[in-house]
């Protein structure tokens, strides 16, 4: 069973440049309604992950709930509570279930660390039912 087959590609994926600014990641996060979001390099290389979360913390701790900060502040700077892990094309499906059981979705990298896309919890899910059956019971 080959992973590629549950892949949404990057160019069907939101993610954010790691260097964006946080005013850019909260209207992106807006506009998407999205609550966790790679983080890629300018080269497209997958950094790691932003949440909402991240984002209210490092406001409410660091900006002062200040507007004009936010405009001129990068998302690099903000700590990550929980970034997600990553995995390669070359990864297995029991590898992926494992690390969706504790994500919402598994980034997925190629050998060079290029962002290529996601792999949602949803999709395996759909598929472990799908291969056991499990709604026919």
């Amino acid at each position: 069973m080959n992973i590629f087959n549950y892949l949404t590609p990057k160019s069907e994926t939101f993610y954010l440049e790691y260097n964006c600014t946080i005013r850019q990641a909260l209207e992106k996060f807006d506009n998407h309604k999205f609550t966790i979001v790679p983080l890629l390099d300018k080269q497209g290389r997958y950094v790691t992950t932003l949440s909402c979360g991240d984002l209210l913390r490092y406001i409410k701790n660091d900006l002062d709930f200040d507007v004009s900060k936010a405009e001129h502040t990068t998302v690099d700077t903000i700590e990550k509570y929980r970034p997600y892990k990553y995995l390669t094309i070359s990864a297995n499906l029991s590898e992926v279930y494992l690390l969706s059981l504790e994500q919402n979705f598994v980034p997925i990298v190629d050998d060079r660390m290029m962002y290529i896309g996601i792999i949602k919890r949803k999709d395996i899910i759909k598929y472990i039912f799908s291969k056991y059956n499990v709604l026919d019971d």
